[in-house]
Parts: C-alpha cells; structure tokens; sequence
C-alpha cells in the first residue's frame, strides 16, 4: 500500500501565489466588465444628446471648470462673428466621410468672437490638401460678417502628445485641435479663447469646407478584456489543480 505525498511549504506557498493570481483576474474581469456597463450608458448618452435641440453655448464665465464630458456631442448655438482673416488649418487624414472629400487634408479652423465675449474656436469642416492655401488665404470665404447665429457640435479640445510636432506658424498648420495652441496662432485681442471648439454640421453638398464630418466613435472592448481575464482566471484554477494532483499522488512501489 503507498502512501500521498505530503506537501512542502514550497508547495503552499506556489499554491498561495497561484490562488491570488485566479483572485486578480477575477477582480479584472469584474472591473471590465464595470466598464462595459459605464461604456454602454455613455453611448446611450451620447446618441441622445446627439438628436437633442440645440443649446447655447457656455458663457466665458462658466469655462473654468466647464464639465466637458457632461457637453462633449452637444449641439450648441453660438451668436458672434466669424474672423476669417485668422483661419487656421489642422492637418487631418479624413476616412469613411459622409461628404465628397476624404483622405489627407485639413480641418479650417476659424475663430468665432461671440457677441457675449470671449472667442470659440469653429471648426467649419474639411478641405482636401490642395486647398489649405486657399483656406488660409481666404479664398474660401469673405471678409469677415456682421454678427451670425451658426449651429455645431460641442467638442472637448485634444491633446498633443509628446510626438506632435510645433505648428507651422507661417503657413499656419497646426497638428491638433487644441485651443490654447491654436490661441498661440491668433490675435491676442480674441482672448478669452475657450477651452474646447465647435464641429459645424453639414452643409450643402459639394461645399467648402466640408461640415457635418465629426467623428462619433467609442472603442468598446471591455466584454472581451472581461472574458480574457475570465479565462486566465479558469486556466490558473486547472493548472494549479492539476499541478497539487501530481505533487500528491501516490509514488507507484518499487519494482
């Protein structure tokens, strides 16, 4: 008759590490799939918004602290003047376009002075490469109007990474749409400049710059992170279980 091994304190304490390792992605499975739920009402939010009437667009007073998520997708009015002798552009690869145009480009972007005060970066839409001199030179528009009423898309500012290079100040390129660089382009007298921009909507088909291109998309992977740690999680449980099997098996007898 032959005996279990018994197992050493290695031996639990493999164990140990093997069972904290399951309890981790466990944890991690649970939190993507937190995640996911916090993913799934943020769209849900967001296409709401989207179809919502529009607003007005924060007061100069309210931006210190202005909750951009809270506003990111919302459609806003906005009173004031174009100054198109400011224009910028940002350079862009445009896919999957609703309008004509794709492929490299640029977004024209023109400060917007509202009526109230303070200044609204506009980003009036896209204009394939071939034009960004022509945007800038004011080809595409005319002098600057009198007050308007323009309609858009609420849009937090993005942020450079440390590989975006300094803008072209004399061609005026910039890389992001980033107010405080973009404010760094314009007149000083514009100041306060907001700490996001607009995306204006369509307009008719053909015209430049080509509205109505915002980009509404939200990775959502958190269902297949989940099940990943889901199984590490399975996995480490089997192996462990095989692994105690072995080390406690009976020796068979000696021959």
């Amino acid at each position: 008759m032959t005996a279990s091994k018994k197992l050493r304190w290695t031996d639990w304490l493999f164990t140990a590490l093997m069972l904290v390792l399951a309890g981790t992605c466990l944890f991690l499975g649970q939190w993507q799939m937190q995640r996911l739920g916090e993913k799934e009402a943020l769209i849900a939010a967001v296409d709401a918004r989207l179809d919502a009437e529009p607003v007005p667009v924060p007061p100069a007073g309210e931006w210190n602290g202005l909750d951009m998520d809270a506003w990111n997708f919302q459609p806003v009015s906005l009173a004031g003047t174009y100054r198109y002798t400011q224009t910028l552009t940002v350079f862009t690869s445009l896919a999957d376009a609703r309008g004509r145009y794709s492929g490299p480009g640029y977004w024209v972007v023109t400060p917007f002075e509202l009526a109230a005060g303070g200044t609204v970066f506009v980003n009036r839409g896209f204009i394939p490469e071939q034009y960004q001199e022509a945007a800038v030179m004011g080809d595409l528009h005319g002098d600057d109007p009198g007050i308007v009423t323009i309609i858009g898309l609420f849009r937090p500012g993005e942020e450079p990474g440390f590989m975006v290079p300094e803008p072209n100040m004399s061609a005026r390129i910039e890389w992001v749409r980033n107010p405080e660089r973009m404010a760094a382009m314009v007149d000083p007298a514009l100041a306060p400049v907001a700490p996001f921009y607009v995306d204006l909507l369509a307009g008719a088909p053909g015209d430049l710059p080509q509205g109505g291109e915002t980009v509404v998309s939200f990775p959502n992977n958190h269902f297949g992170y989940a099940l990943t740690w889901y199984g590490f999680a399975i996995v480490a449980v089997v192996m462990l279980g095989f692994w105690l099997w072995r080390q406690t098996r009976p020796e068979p007898p000696g021959i």
